[in-house]
């Protein structure tokens, strides 16, 4: 009989790729793969392509820290949800969940909780986000990427640290040359800003171009719909995304500024990627994203520039700086053990699914 698992979580990248990381050795190991999500998040787009992924759409109300006329109808489309992924658990008796957080998460976790599956969630941040605070209450194992977390989750909590896609490693940097349109005479300096861009980043590091392409190539993942092309130039190339050639466009990097988005800073820590970070700002988020640039910056990882004090100047003398440092940030990363996560998570996830196996 197959082993099954299903896996949840979405609303953004970051709560599906750690998810992803997984796959491949889970299906080494004959599992039968299912995702549960909406129909219409980034989760499901990003399974589309992956045809032994089992795909199933629920219901899922968003939740919101603040009021709105929608947050009306978030506990009714939860409700709906929980029944809906009830329904699935039933008919394809999983031996375990894994949950990767997101609003899309919580009903998938209640249901597999009244079903009798085991639950296994990951927190990515530094402090649970709302979805997963919700989660831990019904899962059996909370897997937590920083060890400062587990002072959150009790007795269920284990630090793994956070999946790696495996595919970031097999990078060329050549390809990765090649595919930019640079020589290799100047180190290459990647932008990101999250899967949806940031405005704040991309005006400064506009205006500081003519500056910065004196010492950088510069590769710049701007988001969807923010790319001005008028501006690319032998040194400077924009993309709103980049997909399969990212392994490569990672190995041709030398330094990278970038939000504090845990998954992204990790897979950087994995790779060994000086990076100065510019997490989104109190006014734009829960604070995660300034705690988990506050750790790399404590852990002697990256250094982090706020975007209060963001501009064409200190975006210039912070990315110099960095350059300077690359080799101190460098050898500070490389002697991380729980860089990457992914046997860590794995072992969590095969030991939940033996408990069920025993019943």
């Amino acid at each position: 009989m197959n082993k099954r698992i299903v896996f949840t979580g979405g609303g953004s990248a970051g709560h599906v790729t750690p998810n992803m990381a997984l796959f491949p050795q889970l299906l080494s190991e004959g599992y039968e793969i299912h995702y549960i999500g909406t129909a219409d998040g980034i989760e499901k787009k990003l399974m589309a392509d992956k045809d032994y992924i089992i795909y199933h759409e629920i219901s899922a109300g968003k939740l919101r820290r603040y009021f709105s006329l929608k947050t009306l109808a978030t506990p009714f489309k939860v409700l709906k949800g929980i029944g809906e992924a009830r329904r699935i658990m039933r008919k394809i008796k999983p031996d375990v969940v894994f949950s990767k957080g997101g609003y899309v998460s919580v009903p998938v976790v209640i249901a597999a909780s009244q079903c009798r599956v085991p639950v296994v969630t990951h927190e990515s941040d530094y402090t649970p986000g709302l979805a997963n605070k919700i989660n831990s209450r019904f899962a059996d194992k909370i897997c937590v990427t920083f060890e400062d977390t587990l002072k959150f989750t009790g007795e269920k909590g284990v630090h793994t640290g956070t999946p790696i896609r495996p595919e970031l490693y097999k990078g060329d940097k050549q390809r990765g040359l090649d595919f930019l349109g640079f020589d290799g005479e100047k180190p290459v300096l990647m932008i990101m800003g999250g899967s949806l861009g940031a405005a704040a980043i991309n005006s400064a590091v506009r205006a500081a171009l003519p500056k910065l392409e004196r010492t950088f190539d510069i590769v710049h993942i701007c988001g969807a719909g923010k790319a001005e092309k008028e501006l690319d130039s032998a040194s400077y190339k924009q993309y709103e995304f980049i997909s399969k050639e990212l392994s490569d466009v990672f190995a041709a990097t030398d330094v990278v500024i970038s939000r504090a988005g845990a998954n992204a800073v990790f897979e950087f820590l994995a790779l060994c990627k000086p990076m100065l970070l510019i997490p989104l700002p109190l006014s734009a988020s829960r604070g995660d994203q300034i705690q988990n640039a506050g750790y790399f910056s404590r852990k002697g990882y990256a250094m982090v520039l706020e975007q209060e004090q963001l501009n064409e100047n200190t975006l210039l003398d912070s990315v110099n700086d960095l350059y300077d440092r690359r080799l101190s940030f460098t050898a500070t990363m490389s002697a991380d053990a729980k860089a990457d996560g992914t046997d860590e998570v794995l072992d969590v996830i095969r030991a939940e699914a033996a408990k069920r196996s025993k019943k």
